[in-house]
């Protein structure tokens, strides 16, 4: 819904506006009051609330309800406001990002993406966290990897470029329950299990088993139609 208010053509046109944009229409400038925040956070806010407002007449019908928002259950470094911070920096470099998978080298892509910084977002979880020990990647390896397996590797299949070799040997540094769930109803202690929750294709193949059995069985896999079906496969 964010993408659709607030398109990729629009960040590009305002680079240096993109973070402020998309903060203000995901609805998280709502308020001007500087003291819901951090002494060492105001600046920051106020520097994005400042634009913001230059651009508020005009895109302020577009402002999400934060209502849309979920902000449990997610990783702190899957936050919301971290995301919407990688994806400004990512519009602000569009074509050097681009440039990162020309020939679908994606050991450049990787590097791009790991690469990118901010000095504030670099140390915190969200507008009104403390600032972390160290520094946190924006982007990093596991989100890097979804990106190749579910963005470029399709874009690549679509131009013309053999990308499942590329997909095939994707390691999945995490795995979640979903997976975990799929992965123990199939394999149980058998040894092949640990093997299906290593790989990024196998751990989509787990996902969609998932989605299409698991959440539709409320028998406890005893009356699921999955093994069935899977005797008519050749």
């Amino acid at each position: 819904m964010l993408a659709q208010r607030v398109s990729l053509a629009v960040l590009r046109a305002a680079p240096r506006e993109a973070e402020s944009l998309l903060f203000g229409v995901a609805g998280f400038l709502s308020s001007p009051d500087l003291a819901a925040y951090r002494s060492d956070t105001r600046a920051y806010v106020r520097e994005l609330w400042d634009t913001w407002w230059r651009r508020h007449d005009e895109m302020g019908r577009l402002i999400l309800p934060l209502a849309l928002w979920k902000f449990s259950g997610a990783r702190p470094l899957n936050h919301p406001q971290r995301r919407l911070c990688a994806l400004s920096l990512l519009a602000a470099d569009w074509r050097g990002f681009v440039r990162s998978f020309v020939g679908y080298d994606f050991r450049k892509t990787r590097q791009f993406l790991l690469g990118l910084t901010h000095p504030f977002w670099d140390f915190h979880y969200t507008l009104r966290a403390a600032p972390a020990a160290s520094a946190m990647a924006l982007i990093g390896e596991s989100r890097v990897r979804d990106i190749i397996a579910n963005v470029l590797l399709p874009l690549a299949e679509a131009e013309g470029h053999d990308g499942w070799s590329d997909y095939a040997k994707l390691s999945a540094p995490l795995s979640n329950r979903r997976v975990e769930t799929a992965a123990t109803r199939l394999f149980a202690q058998d040894d092949r299990r640990k093997r299906f929750t290593k790989s990024i294709a196998f751990q989509q193949g787990l996902l969609q088993v998932y989605e299409d059995f698991c959440l539709q069985d409320n028998s406890d896999c005893t009356q699921c139609p999955f093994p069935e079906q899977m005797q008519t496969w050749k």
